[in-house]
C-alpha cells in the first residue's frame, strides 16, 4: 500500500515531523528513530524543605555602660518578635564587652548585665561559642591575676554560657553542628586557631557524621574572611601581612580536615564587626556583623547593629539575611 499523501497528514503531525525534523538535522539521527524515541520525564525535581531556622548573634560586648543592657534587650526582643520565629539561637562570641583585661568584679558586674538580660528577654533555645573578650585575666597585669583563680581564662564563660565545654558538637533537624574554641593566649594578646587536642576531636567528630548529613561551624574568630583586608594596611613595601588574631591562622589545617570528610556546609563567625561571604571549595563563610555594631558607639565602618537570620533546608543548602534592629547609639 502506498503511503498517504501529505495532504491527508494532521496539521498538527505535519508540524510535529517538521520540529523534530530540525532537531535531527542537527543531531543527526534519522526522523524514524527520533519519532520512536521515548518521551524526556517530566518528573519535577523534589523541593527542598526548611528543616531549622536559625538567628546568629555574635559580638553583643554587653556592659553597664552606654545603655548596652538595652541594646542588648532590644535585639532580644527583635529576634523574638520575627513573624518567621527562630527555632534556635546561635551566639558567636564576645558577649561581654571585655574581660581579657578585666578584673574579677568588673568581669562579673558585665556578666551579671548579660545574664539578666537574656533572661528577661529570650525564650529561645541557645548554643554558644566563646569569643577572646569572653576569656578572663588573660592579660595578667591589667586583670591583676596570676592564672590560678578559679574560673580563670575560659572557665568563667563555659560556666555562664551554660555550654558543655569550650568546644563541642550536637545534631538537629538532620543538620551536625559543631562550636569551636577558636581563641588562645599569645603574649598579652591572642591568636585564632585550633589547638592540637581540638584538632584531633574535630576529624574525629567529623568522621561520625553520617553520609549526607550536611554540617554546620560555629566559631567567633573567622576562619576564612575577606574582612581582613578592611583592618591591614600595607607594609612599605605595599604588601599585606595576615594577622593571626583577625583569622585563624591555622586555616590550611581545616580545610584539610573539611576536605577529608565532605560534610561541613557553611561556617559562621563574628569578631570582625562586619559583614562577609566566602565562598571557597564548597564550604560557604559567613562573618555576621555585630549586636553592639561600633561597640555601642552605632555603626562600624560598613556595619549596622544587626543579626543574622539563617534557613537550613534538607539538602544541605541555606538562606541568609542580616537584620538590623534599628538600635539607636549614644555617638558622643
Amino acid at each position: 500500500m502506498s503511503s498517504p499523501e501529505p495532504s491527508t497528514l494532521s496539521r498538527r503531525s505535519l508540524l510535529t515531523r517538521a520540529a523534530l525534523g530540525a532537531g535531527v538535522l542537527a543531531s543527526g539521527l534519522s526522523l524514524d528513530t527520533a519519532l520512536a524515541a521515548p518521551r524526556a520525564s517530566t518528573t519535577l525535581p523534589r523541593a527542598r524543605k526548611r528543616v531549622l531556622r536559625l538567628a546568629h548573634l555574635t559580638d553583643i560586648h554587653v556592659q553597664p555602660e552606654r545603655r548596652a543592657g538595652e541594646g542588648m534587650a532590644a535585639c532580644l526582643k527583635h529576634v523574638t518578635e520575627l513573624a518567621d520565629k527562630p527555632d534556635l539561637i546561635l551566639t558567636g562570641g564576645d558577649h561581654v564587652m571585655d574581660s581579657f583585661e578585666a578584673t574579677f568584679d568588673r568581669t562579673k558586674t558585665q556578666w551579671d548585665v548579660f545574664s539578666k538580660t537574656w533572661a528577661g528577654g529570650m525564650n529561645i533555645p541557645v548554643r554558644s561559642c566563646v569569643g577572646n573578650h569572653d576569656a578572663w585575666g588573660w592579660n595578667k597585669a591589667k586583670s591583676k591575676t596570676t592564672g590560678t583563680e578559679n574560673n580563670w581564662g575560659k572557665a568563667m564563660a563555659v560556666d555562664m554560657l551554660k555550654i558543655p565545654a569550650r568546644y563541642y558538637s550536637f545534631d538537629q533537624a538532620g543538620w551536625h553542628f559543631v562550636a569551636l574554641d577558636s581563641v588562645f593566649p599569645n603574649g598579652d594578646g591572642y591568636l585564632g586557631k585550633l589547638d592540637d587536642e581540638q584538632a584531633e576531636w574535630l576529624d574525629a567528630d567529623l568522621a561520625k557524621v553520617p553520609k549526607g548529613t550536611p554540617t554546620l561551624v560555629l566559631s567567633h574568630i573567622p576562619i576564612l574572611t575577606v574582612t581582613t583586608v578592611v583592618y591591614t594596611k600595607p607594609d612599605k613595601d605595599n604588601n599585606y601581612k595576615l594577622d593571626g588574631s583577625l583569622q585563624h591562622c591555622d586555616y590550611a589545617r581545616i580545610k584539610a580536615i573539611f576536605e577529608k570528610h565532605n560534610t561541613v556546609r557553611l561556617c559562621l563567625s563574628g569578631h570582625m564587626h562586619l559583614i562577609d561571604r566566602c565562598d571557597y571549595n564548597g564550604v560557604t563563610y559567613l562573618c555576621n556583623g555585630a549586636v553592639c555594631g561600633n561597640w555601642w558607639k552605632g555603626r562600624h565602618r560598613d556595619c549596622d547593629e544587626g543579626y543574622a537570620a539563617i534557613n537550613l533546608f534538607d539538602d544541605g543548602s541555606f538562606e541568609h539575611e542580616y537584620i538590623k534592629y534599628g538600635w539607636k547609639a549614644e555617638t558622643k
